[in-house]
């Protein structure tokens, strides 16, 4: 069992290799072991709210709501397939959690961090990834990878919003280097792969080893 995260913001490349992860863990083990998610969503009404969430016409969502919106998708989420994967001794692969919550609304939106704490700490029921990878990339090379990309509300916030999410991964990601591996999401990606997979089976080795 175990629960591995992606995160950085987007044009990071953090979803392509959140799956090519999942394929190669699928590859490695019996395939109903592999739960992949993103989060937001992967249940109706997760999906419902992050549709409303990016929604570009929802320009006056405050950043409390935002924060509440993300934290009751995240508690649908984990209620109805997170938790009860890993309790069923899957290895369950995440497009973001709840460091892009502390990322995003407490350094990029500003909001004090207890309360994003305390949201997280509903949302989740204490369930925290074993492992996250940080794929750190400058944020004039991620909007060079989004150009052709229409815009969603939250893309729409902004450099200085980004470069303020940005300085919150890299805080936090130094103060937790045992859980959280910050990767240069510059190189190839063939490359990075292989970086994160080396580091999820080391992981496993220290896993197997506590048992």
């Amino acid at each position: 069992m175990m629960f591995i995260t992606f995160e950085g913001i987007d044009g990071c490349g953090k979803s392509t290799q959140a799956k090519l992860l999942e394929e190669r863990l699928r590859a490695a083990f019996p395939a109903n072991t592999i739960v992949f998610v993103r989060d937001p969503g992967n249940t109706g009404i997760s999906e419902s709210i992050r549709a409303l969430i990016l929604d570009n016409k929802h320009t006056a969502m405050t950043a409390r709501t935002e924060l509440l919106l993300y934290s009751a998708a995240r508690a649908q989420l984990v209620d109805t397939v997170i938790a009860p994967a890993l309790q069923s001794g899957a290895i369950v692969v995440s497009d973001r959690f709840t460091d892009s919550t502390v990322a995003y609304q407490s350094f990029g939106r500003g909001l004090p961090l207890e309360d994003i704490r305390r949201a997280n700490a509903v949302a989740t029921g204490g369930i925290m990834p074993h492992l996250t990878f940080f794929l750190d990339v400058p944020l004039a090379h991620a909007k060079e990878r989004c150009a052709s990309k229409n815009a969603d509300r939250l893309e729409n916030a902004g450099d200085e919003f980004f470069e303020r999410v940005i300085a919150g991964y890299q805080q936090f990601a130094a103060q937790e280097v045992e859980r959280v591996k910050r990767l240069d999401a510059t190189l190839a990606v063939e490359v990075l792969h292989e970086q994160i997979w080396s580091l999820v089976s080391s992981a496993f080795v220290v896993m197997l080893g506590q048992r």
